[in-house]
């Protein structure tokens, strides 16, 4: 279910399927580095400004899904215009700062980004920019990176499946907003 919250800037409603705290896995496969399974945590939050706020942390799991260490953090900041074109700013842990754009596919929650400038410093490892596609499918938010340093090509690197986290808030909120008229015995609800 997307909700659009009464303070969301009004430039934003098209990125409100974005809002929330996800949580999920996927896998992470990179010439050089470690193919391995990994856990994340997503989280798009608003303060009514024209911006989602945007903080991603990642780590790897071992075979029965633990937490072994981290692997990637990034955040930043969404922006959308009147004609659906996206533009994204990232800070990642591994010294690279993007800046990404993109654009919302037609009539469906999908942003497609590829990134337009990337800076790096010293100790950051080779990069030279990449594309992200997200979507959301079935109420899940679905993504998958793809990467390229001046050695390797652009490929895909990082996808995952991630869930909305629902908190005992969401709930309640949901509860008070059910009608007062509803069926006592569950049943005649589905007639």
């Amino acid at each position: 279910m997307i909700e659009i919250p009464s303070d969301l800037h009004k430039d934003l409603v098209p990125l409100a399927f974005l809002l929330g705290d996800w949580a999920g896995a996927g896998v992470h496969d990179f010439p050089g580095d470690e193919k391995c399974n990994f856990g994340q945590e997503v989280s798009f939050t608003h303060d009514g400004r024209d911006f989602l706020e945007y903080r991603s942390r990642t780590w790897v799991l071992d075979n029965d899904g633990n937490k072994v260490r981290p692997l990637e953090s990034e955040s930043g900041f969404w922006r959308v215009d009147a004609e659906r074109k996206v533009e994204v700013t990232m800070t990642r842990d591994d010294g690279v700062i993007e800046i990404w754009y993109g654009e919302l596919a037609d009539k469906k929650p999908q942003i497609d980004l590829v990134t337009d400038a990337v800076a790096r410093t010293a100790a950051s490892r080779p990069y030279s920019g990449g594309k992200r596609l997200y979507g959301y499918v079935k109420s899940d938010l679905m993504w998958v990176g793809e990467k390229q340093t001046p050695d390797v090509e652009l490929r895909p690197y990082m996808s995952a499946h991630l869930k909305k986290v629902v908190t005992p808030e969401d709930v309640e909120r949901w509860a008070k907003a059910l009608p007062d008229d509803l069926p006592d015995d569950g049943i005649a609800f589905f007639k």
